[in-house]
């Protein structure tokens, strides 16, 4: 932490399935003091699966936050705070689309709302795909379907897709593996 701020108590407000809340009580070096809101999420990890003709697969599913449906790219929370992006990733991956990959290479790291939340998104790039059986959650409906990478430049620019980790992990994915 930087020598002008420091964090003199963190009070836990709310625990939840997927987040923790704390209300910090900060000090700046000119004596003045803060609370700041700090949400902790122990992380995630998303996966753009590439099938073999070069089209995304991509899944839409109710975002209660939104009260809409989204189009994303395949991702989930970690089952452990210590479990690899990786195990993750895969796992995600076939439990969403009922595709496996034993091709996955990690292609970036995410920070989702820095101003307030520690959650890390690891993501990966899956190739080689292989039919498996979707796996949902309970309380999981997914739909998915794939898309070339030009339909989903224009969802993202015509603002249909604005989740955060889809829209940079395909651009990334653009630049990374298309742009030579």
């Amino acid at each position: 932490m930087s020598e002008e701020i420091k964090r003199v108590k963190r009070e836990l407000m709310y625990e939840g399935t997927i987040l923790k809340i704390y209300k910090d009580h900060m000090q700046f070096e000119n004596g003045n003091t803060a609370e700041w809101d700090f949400i902790h999420h122990d992380g995630a990890a998303a996966v753009v699966p590439i099938m073999e003709d070069g089209r995304i697969l991509m899944v839409t599913q109710y975002r209660n936050a939104l009260e809409r449906d989204t189009l994303e790219i395949p991702a989930g929370k970690l089952d452990d705070p210590n479990e690899s992006g990786l195990v993750c990733a895969s796992r995600e991956l076939e439990e969403e689309t009922g595709y496996r990959s034993e091709n996955l290479e990690w292609i970036l790291t995410l920070r989702t709302t820095v101003a307030f939340c520690d959650e890390r998104i690891e993501v990966y790039v899956a190739k080689d795909l292989i039919p498996s059986r979707q796996n949902l959650d309970e309380d999981e409906y997914v739909d998915v379907k794939a898309y070339t990478l030009e339909e989903l430049k224009e969802k993202i620019f015509d603002g249909t897709i604005q989740d955060s980790k889809t829209v940079a992990a395909l651009l990334a994915y653009e630049s990374k593996y298309l742009r030579k």
